[in-house]
């Protein structure tokens, strides 16, 4: 609604916790992956994981799988653009705001591989491009524990 105010810090507070809780908990892929949120904030979105033996793609050099990197990246971009949807919509409660991702999905992802993923653990980053009323786009960064950029993407998601 135009005529009511922002939301409050209470309810940004409990929109960020509910973020994190879809992310980590009900988005259950996730959980394989074994994503926690570092920051949910508008262009500061970052997550962590670790490197695990159910993770590796090639069992030879315990590299991370290329699957792994792709579905991280594609997975933060979309929980930047749920950010970004947060933040456009100021006036919506959280209950309104977390109804919003009910229509979101890829519709284009490009990964490009830089370098072995190698690590004990990684960071991954998502920048929005653009959020436009039914397509948003981002960038994405994936770096391993040294800060070595291992990979980056971009996505195109529905978002309406």
């Amino acid at each position: 609604m135009t005529g009511s105010p922002p939301r409050s810090a209470a309810e940004q507070a409990q929109l960020d916790a509910a973020l994190i809780d879809l992310f980590e908990q009900r988005i259950t892929f996730n959980q394989v992956l074994g994503l926690k949120i570092s920051s949910v904030q508008p262009g500061d979105v970052h997550a962590r994981f670790d490197m695990r033996p159910e993770l590796v793609g090639h069992y030879s050099f315990g590299r991370l799988h290329g699957g792994v990197i792709s579905s991280v990246l594609d997975a933060l971009g979309g929980l930047g653009l749920m950010v970004a949807i947060g933040q456009r919509f100021a006036h919506d409660n959280t209950a309104q705001v977390l109804h919003r991702f009910s229509r979101m999905g890829t519709i284009d992802l490009r990964v490009d591989f830089l370098r072995q993923g190698l690590g004990r653990h990684f960071v991954a980053s998502a920048e929005v491009t653009r959020l436009g009323g039914r397509i948003g786009s981002t960038q994405m960064r994936l770096v391993n524990d040294e800060g070595t950029l291992i990979a980056t993407g971009a996505a195109a998601y529905v978002v309406a």
